[in-house]
């Protein structure tokens, strides 16, 4: 395990820029090569956009960090080329289980219906979602893909304008400038971007601390999500175990506030701790051990002009619900598209608004379930925690109770609705696949929907015949008509209901932007038009 943390995956390497006789431009830049940098380079790069990804680390991250991958994120993966590796190492779930004290509660699935290329959830520890990103990266230069990663670069001073930014980079051979039409922040949740720019993060800040340790051990836990209210090995408190890959589970114990962060991340603090909740004849051996502090915060805005902020540096949630990278993901996927139109002319930068409108919206939606998980995990009175306690009792004999219970709304893709970009809803639908959701997977044929789909924007024809292929002011719209014969049972409930036949536009980052009951070309120009409209924000 150490030989991953230690060797350089993108060592530093002399670019033609430090020798370069004149600044070179470059028309992206993204600063952090996390798995939201790496994400949204390689979908740049997959479009032939040229792309320049800094880092001032050459490895992937230390520790285990984000390792709850959704079902959504898999599918971004899939159109990335990456979301084989992340199944075949990863730990693969549906289930859950909730206690209250010694006794379970309930357990649930969190995908209980049939006709799913992707479970709900894979445990994965970041450094090995890092590692086959990098190796995606690999494969494109091999493919000549306009991608690079610059490591041992460090951003030290950045001057933005109206046209673009210019950036100072540090190196092992000295600083060097360059300038980038665009700049892609994804440096994390202390942001150096951020911070040279004077800009903060709105929101709350918690006052509670969990430990996060996790632990090589040989156990029969079944692979589950199993979570703890007031357990009997860390009473008042509560508790998290999952499994991952190679034997290492994460364990997460809250602590309370008042606590000294360097004295309770030292071993001999850690061990009996874990000893009470596993047993004392469980061995195990500690991995990696840190201390966080619940934190639902945002910028107020992810679009600064030519500055455009994804992942942790524009937002933080608390770990409960595996919303973090997930919905970082979905930043990568919403702004890639966008900025692609914007270089190559065919859209003006107004559709860039769209990105920081849908994004905020699902970085709110995120820092609500996270601020009512984190409430009701850690009750800030009395009569919550009577409440709360009350709800966990009922949840054991009642289903009606067991919505009410909050162990953390695990992470589900994001809706734009009322997104600017959206066509009417068509109500003889499902609401499932309104305009805004993101396209729902199911069998087709002897493959899936989502893996047929052309790359771009998409119509896609169900019991009717769509074009082929559509021109629109130079974007091209590719066309998959699936006769009605073809329309499984999955494929009517989730696009058509009780009607005969649809219509859906479907955007690049495959979320629907319309959808008619029947072809009709002048509706889809239509359709099209909002979706670049030039003018979103005011």
């Amino acid at each position: 395990m150490t030989q991953i943390f230690e060797t350089p995956l993108y060592p530093y390497e002399r670019s033609p820029d430090q020798d370069a006789t004149s600044t070179v431009n470059h028309p992206i830049v993204v600063v952090g090569a996390g798995p939201v940098g790496l994400a949204t380079a390689i979908d740049l790069a997959m479009s032939n956009v040229p792309v320049v990804v800094l880092d001032e680390n050459d490895k992937v991250s230390f520790g285990s960090r984000a390792i709850c991958f959704s079902k959504r994120t898999l599918e971004i993966m899939d159109r990335l080329g990456c979301a084989d590796a992340f199944v075949e190492k990863g730990v693969v779930w549906n289930v859950g289980q909730v206690f209250f004290g010694d006794r379970k509660v309930y357990d649930f699935n969190l995908l209980p219906e049939e006709g799913h290329k992707h479970p709900a959830f894979v445990n994965l520890q970041q450094y090995y979602c890092e590692l086959y990103l990098v190796e995606r990266v690999r494969q494109l230069q091999a493919e000549g893909k306009p991608i690079q990663i610059r490591g041992n670069n460090r951003l030290s001073a950045l001057e933005t304008s109206a046209t673009g930014s210019r950036l100072t980079v540090e190196t092992p051979e000295g600083a060097y400038d360059l300038t980038c039409d665009w700049l892609v922040a994804c440096d994390g949740a202390n942001s150096p971007t951020r911070g040279m720019m004077g800009l903060d993060f709105i929101g709350r800040v918690f006052e509670d601390n969990f430990l996060i340790a996790d632990v090589t051990m040989k156990a029969d836990f079944p692979v589950e999500r199993w979570f703890w209210f007031d357990p009997p090995f860390n009473k008042g408190q509560s508790a998290l175990l999952h499994k991952q890959p190679d034997g290492v589970w994460r364990i997460d114990l809250q602590l309370g506030w008042d606590i000294d962060k360097d004295e309770e991340k030292k071993p001999e603090k850690v061990i009996p701790r874990l000893k009470q909740m596993l047993g004392e004849d469980v061995e195990f051996k500690l991995e990696w051990v840190s201390i966080y502090t619940f934190q639902c915060r945002r910028m107020e805005r992810f679009r600064h002009g030519r500055v455009l902020f994804a992942g942790d540096s524009a937002h933080q949630v608390s770990p409960f619900g595996a919303r973090g990278a997930n919905s970082g993901f979905q930043d990568a996927e919403n702004l890639a598209w966008k900025l692609k139109l914007v270089l190559q002319g065919k859209a003006s930068d107004g559709l860039l608004d769209s990105y920081d409108v849908e994004r905020v919206q699902a970085a709110d939606e995120n820092i609500l379930n996270s601020s009512r998980s984190t409430d009701f995990i850690t009750p800030k009175s009395d009569i919550s925690r009577i409440f709360r306690n009350a709800v966990l009792d009922l949840a054991e004999e009642h289903a009606f109770a067991r919505p009410m219970v909050n162990s953390g709304r695990l992470s589900l893709p994001s809706t734009y609705d009322g997104s600017p970009l959206n066509g009417e809803i068509i109500a003889q639908l499902p609401q499932r696949t309104r305009p805004g959701a993101p396209a729902c997977d199911a069998p087709l044929g002897k493959g899936w929907l989502l893996n047929q789909l052309p790359d771009g924007f998409t119509l896609l024809g169900l019991g009717c015949e769509v074009p082929k292929s559509t021109d629109h002011d130079g974007i091209v719209l590719r066309g998959l008509s699936i006769s009605e014969g073809n329309v499984g049972s999955d494929l009517r409930d989730r696009y058509l209901s009780d009607a005969k036949a649809a219509v859906y536009l479907l955007r690049p980052d495959q979320h629907v932007a319309a959808r008619w009951l029947d072809y009709d070309a002048g509706a889809v120009a239509a359709a099209m038009d909002t979706v670049l409209a030039n003018s979103v924000m005011q």
